[in-house]
């Protein structure tokens, strides 16, 4: 392992070239919060086109699956709750 992100506060670890998408993954982390339709968010596209896997790191929304990995970044859910 290279390090550790934060997910909604819980220590994660992910290996070196990962984005937040697959360390969340790969953590068993499925949903990464509720879009404003209800639907869960999560990965469907993995380009960054979807915007499906949207989470928030500071005061902005990001693509998960375009977002590198780096040790002590603080990523949580967008706009809901975080259901995987």
């Amino acid at each position: 392992m290279s390090g550790q992100i934060f997910w909604n506060g819980t220590a994660l670890p992910y290996r070196p070239g990962e984005t937040v998408a697959t360390a969340l993954t790969r953590a068993g982390v499925l949903r990464f919060g509720v879009a404003p339709g209800r639907q869960a968010r999560g990965i469907f596209c993995g380009i960054g086109q979807c915007q499906g896997c949207l989470v928030q790191v500071g005061a902005r929304l990001t693509e998960a699956c375009l977002l590198p990995c780096r040790d002590g970044l603080m990523v949580s859910d967008a706009g809901g709750p975080q259901h995987g």
